[in-house]
Formats: C-alpha cells, sequence, structure tokens
C-alpha cells in the first residue's frame, strides 16, 4: 500500500457542492466513495495480513501467540495511515475514481 502524503489524517470540512458536480446528485457521490473506501479498507487489510503472516508462529494455543517488535511496527505504520474514507474522498475530488451507473446505459435504450 502506498502512503497518500497529500491525504489528512482527520476529517476536513468540504464543500458538498464540490461532490455532487459530477454526478449530479450528493448521495450517488457518496456511494461511489464509500464503494472505494470499502476497497482500499480491503487492501490495506489483504497487505497488513501479508505481512504479518511471514512473522506468525502459531502453537498449540492462541494464548501462546508469539509477538515481536518488527510486527509491532508495521501495525503501527498501519494505524497512522489515513482512513479509507479520507483517501476515497480525496480521490473523488481529484477525480481520480472511474465510476459509471449501470441505470444510465438502461434509461439511454429505453428512451430510442
Amino acid at each position: 500500500m502506498k502512503k497518500n502524503n497529500n491525504v489528512p489524517l482527520t476529517t476536513v470540512t468540504r464543500d458538498l457542492d464540490k461532490f455532487s458536480a459530477d454526478t449530479g446528485n450528493l448521495y450517488e457521490s457518496v456511494v461511489i466513495m464509500s464503494k472505494r473506501a470499502n476497497q482500499i479498507a480491503s487492501e490495506m487489510k489483504s497487505d497488513l495480513e501479508q505481512k504479518l503472516q511471514e512473522f506468525s508462529t502459531y502453537t498449540d494455543t492462541m494464548e501462546d501467540f508469539t509477538e515481536n517488535q518488527e510486527q509491532i511496527e508495521i501495525s503501527k505504520y498501519y494505524e497512522k495511515l489515513p482512513k479509507p474514507v479520507l483517501v476515497a474522498a480525496k480521490e473523488f475530488e481529484e477525480d481520480k475514481v472511474y465510476f459509471r451507473n449501470p441505470l444510465d446505459k438502461v434509461d439511454n435504450e429505453e428512451e430510442q
């Protein structure tokens, strides 16, 4: 997962008119951003699990699960990353999110 340096780590006041400019509907824009945030969260979780898997040593019980300093540092790094919803909102603002509405195609076909 690449670190997004220009994404704020906290919530930011945003102009809602900008969010609805591309879609014409604020709620549609929120759905697009939420789906993108879910994708980002899934990617981050997968990356974290892969990195932590290298350190895992399973024993007979879960209480015997051992930790090491490298594993803790990796976890701290991921905790400091911007939240997926903030990354998704920034990508949407910068027109870096590809989206399409499947209903638009249906509407266009019915008009013809």
